[in-house]
């Protein structure tokens, strides 16, 4: 008979074993990070010397329209619980037959599934549950309201991801922990000066300046500018840069603005790409001081839409499982869009999405 010993280690082993358990915790493999130049063109330089990032356009910039009055009143495809809250959009999800090869599943909030033309699959801002610690804890003590519910990504479709791109790196557009799930045989896009960010673990991520371009399988990938900022601790706010995504295959083009206010830069955007054909397009937390400059209201996003000539508008921000930052309901943003839609007597073709679903493009 053999006696196995229930003897506990002696200090000496205790002690060399907490050592190496230590020095391998800072042994995780180093990740590989490509830059591409283009707008600042001076982005190293900023990201060395520690100056900050700047909007392309900045100041007053005045609003193309604004709803003055009965903003929120209730729609009747929008059914809720109770007032603005707790809703679901019932009427049909009208889908121009744009025939681009783009499906795309909104997960809620700015979280997005992209299954591309050439049978990639593209994660834009995928934060799948609450914040990162420490805001979760922070969060939680003040009792600032969190996410009720979240569609989910199963292990299989974290897997077969090929591209992950977040617009910044604030709390609800960029998750550590989603990042550990999705792991290291993607590729991450992000903006220039982001990288520095993702965890250890042997990542590939590309960081971009505005109006530069990857290949990724046969999709081109265009960083392009936003009017917001970012952070991600009370030190190091503009340190690196915010930006939207365009999305190419051939000539069918996906656009995700990422969090931003109306400025020019969507015009500039126009100019350069032409029409466009999927619009995915903030309509969220434009209340309390300052919020509009760096958040589109719903009727700044009708407008943007027809400057882009956008063939499909998809908005996103509100919802059930939005942490309603400068809103006054879980779907006050959408009742506001449904009610500016008709005052505008706008022509862009809106596809009101509930969190989870999906549509084929």
């Amino acid at each position: 008979m053999q006696i196995l010993s229930t003897s506990k280690p002696r200090l000496p082993t205790c002690i060399a074993l907490l050592a190496i358990a230590l020095l391998c915790s800072g042994c995780a493999s180093p990740n590989t990070v490509a830059q591409l130049s283009g707008v600042p063109d001076n982005a190293a330089e900023l990201r060395q010397t520690k100056q900050p990032f700047r909007n392309m356009y900045y100041g007053n910039i005045p609003y193309p329209a604004n709803c003055e009055q009965d903003c929120y009143l209730p729609h009747p495809l929008v059914a809720c619980q109770s007032p603005a809250e707790q809703c679901q959009f019932t009427g049909l999800q009208h889908a121009p037959q744009l025939q681009s090869g783009f499906a795309v599943r909104w997960l809620g909030h700015a979280s997005f599934m992209i299954n591309a033309p050439d049978g990639q699959q593209i994660l834009l801002d995928p934060v799948t549950g609450q914040f990162d610690w420490p805001v979760n804890w922070a969060a939680h003590l003040v009792g600032t309201k969190t996410r009720r519910t979240t569609a989910t990504l199963t292990d299989a479709e974290l897997a077969a991801t090929d591209a992950v791109l977040y617009s910044h790196l604030h709390y609800d557009h960029f998750s550590i922990r989603d990042i550990k799930r999705i792991g290291n045989t993607a590729h991450y896009y992000l903006p220039y000066g982001m990288a520095a960010y993702l965890p250890k673990g042997g990542y590939n991520a590309t960081e971009m300046a505005w109006y530069s371009s990857a290949r990724q399988g046969g999709l081109t990938i265009h960083a392009v500018p936003a009017r917001h900022f970012n952070s991600r601790t009370l030190r190091d706010e503009n340190q690196a840069l915010w930006a939207g995504w365009l999305i190419e295959h051939g000539n069918e083009k996906l656009f995700f603005a990422g969090d931003t206010g109306y400025s020019q830069h969507f015009s500039d955007i126009r100019q350069k790409f032409g029409e466009i054909d999927i619009c995915l397009l903030p309509i969220a937390s434009y209340h309390g001081p300052n919020y509009r400059a760096v958040h589109m209201t719903p009727e700044d996003a009708l407008m943007v839409a027809d400057e882009l000539g956008c063939k499909v508008m998809i908005p996103w921000g509100y919802g059930n499982a939005s942490w309603q930052m400068g809103d006054h309901s879980s779907h006050s943003p959408l009742l506001r869009l449904l009610h500016m839609q008709q005052q505008l007597d706008s022509q862009v073709p809106l596809l009101i999405l509930n969190e989870g679903d999906s549509v084929i493009l």
